[in-house]
């Protein structure tokens, strides 16, 4: 279990972080300095020295009492979770990814299976600290102009120092069923009376996701959180089994909450099997506590680095592969349509779904505070429902690989069908397609107030130039 920090250390953290932003020439662009990443976009090399972040990474408090913790900006989802569940709760939204950090989630974008009842990350947040491009550090909340256009800015607007989130009880067990289908236009309905009722044959469902195997096979699984496990022992996937085997090979399932939230890391989804972790006699050798996402990123960094894989290919003869790795939103009605085209154009499977809608909070008297506001950099429709597509790979495209062919056409087809496409990851749009699609005029407007002197990078720049 990770303890809390608590408030002097907080401060000190918080003390630590301004002194390196002093040692920053006024001319050195102004970043993180951390070792680890959870995106997947190359960035130009910088010698200048960067914020020292290393007294941000815990948990201050965690309030039973409120039902809240406040948590610094660079606390990792691991910690964060080790520290609500020996409380008796867990944040309202948990990515899959351990090292995903809290700010990391709210500044970009976080999602996971309770999202269809309780939104982004970002909305659990009741209050945070932001370090600005100005050097302050600023107390926002929801409705100020800072806190709203944050969500999906990637630190163009500044780093969470601490945030104060919402928490809701921890159950003991995720008791799954999975639900299969041949046919997708099926799947969509499925998925609609969930979202709408949180219920399936009389019994409610608080996690939602699935996996297409191809356009023809594909799997819900609906969790309901239980704490008593009526005879049935949990499933251990962390072991020789391989979570995402055994949707097509179980209707139910148990898992303790702990193993419920982590369960997609283990095998980075089904990623590990390119790095041979899934082949069984390398499971039996390969230990559990390097099973997890950030080891298999960290590999992958140094195969991008020496060019191992391309090496390989081009030594066997195989066409060279564009690296396809993105999330996307597409409206719930659309979502069998790009299903489609996805595997007749792309053809990489399988692919992950996530429903979503934003966050659904009752205020007094019943009414629906926060339905309908906007999230200007990320702007969804309130009331409406969107399905999370992840696949994450390559494939095989010859030389053009190095033009984006794939990825262009998947950003073209997603705005065709008013979706939208996170940006951890390469993103290929114009200027003018790019500030459309994410408010570009309000951003730079937020962020020429809070960052007089330009000393971030700009969303733009981060997320298309790479800088």
């Amino acid at each position: 279990m990770s303890a809390p920090v608590g408030w002097d250390r907080h401060r000190d953290g918080v003390a630590r972080l301004l002194r390196s932003y002093a040692a920053i020439p006024p001319d050195a662009p102004v970043r993180l300095r951390k070792r680890t990443s959870n995106l997947f976009r190359a960035r130009d090399a910088t010698r200048a020295p960067g914020l020292d972040v290393s007294g941000l990474g815990g948990v201050i408090e965690v309030d039973q009492i409120g039902g809240v913790a406040e948590v610094q900006g660079m606390c990792t989802y691991e910690h964060l979770v080790s520290a609500t569940l020996a409380e008796g709760f867990v944040p309202l939204v948990v990515p899959q990814l351990r090292t995903i950090t809290l700010g990391g989630a709210v500044t970009g974008l976080g999602i996971e299976a309770t999202s269809f009842r309780n939104g982004l990350p970002h909305e659990s947040v009741l209050e945070m600290d932001v370090l600005t491009g100005a050097g302050e550090v600023l107390t926002t909340r929801p409705g100020d102009e800072l806190f709203d256009a944050f969500p999906n800015s990637y630190g163009s607007l500044g780093y969470a120092t601490r945030l104060r989130i919402e928490l809701e009880p921890a159950p003991r067990y995720a008791a799954l069923r999975h639900l299969r289908f041949d046919d997708l236009e099926l799947l969509t309905k499925t998925v609609h009376e969930i979202v709408e009722t949180a219920s399936w044959d009389a019994e409610p469902v608080h996690g939602l996701d699935g996996v297409v195997f191809s356009p023809h096979e594909a799997v819900l699984t609906l969790a309901r959180w239980a704490d008593d496990p009526q005879g049935v022992e949990p499933s251990d996937y962390t072991g020789k089994s391989v979570f995402y085997r055994s949707l097509q090979e179980r209707d139910t399932d148990l898992l303790t909450m702990h193993d419920y939230l982590w369960r997609w890391d283990t095998d980075w989804f089904w990623c590990s099997r390119a790095f041979g972790a899934q082949n069984p006699v390398a499971r039996a050798v390969w230990p559990r506590r390097l099973r997890r996402s950030d080891v298999y990123h960290r590999m992958m960094a140094l195969d991008r680095r020496f060019g191992i894989a391309a090496r390989l290919d081009a030594r066997a003869g195989r066409p060279e592969a564009e690296r396809v790795v993105q999330d996307v939103e597409v409206p719930l009605e659309r979502l069998a349509e790009f299903l489609f085209w996805f595997d007749a154009e792309v053809g990489m499977r399988p692919v992950w779904l996530c429903p979503l809608r934003l966050r659904r909070a009752e205020g007094p008297g019943g009414d629906d505070t926060r339905a309908g506001r906007p999230w200007p950099t990320y702007p969804l429709e309130p009331h409406t429902t969107y399905v999370n597509v992840g696949f994450w790979g390559a494939v095989a495209v010859g030389p053009t690989a190095p033009e984006a062919p794939l990825n262009r056409a998947i950003e073209a087809k997603v705005a065709d069908l008013d979706g939208h496409k996170s940006l951890y990851s390469e993103a290929f749009y114009d200027r003018e397609t790019f500030d459309r699609l994410y408010d570009g005029p309000h951003l730079a407007a937020v962020k020429a107030r809070h960052d007089p002197d330009d000393r971030l990078t700009s969303l733009y720049d981060k997320a298309v130039h790479r800088r």
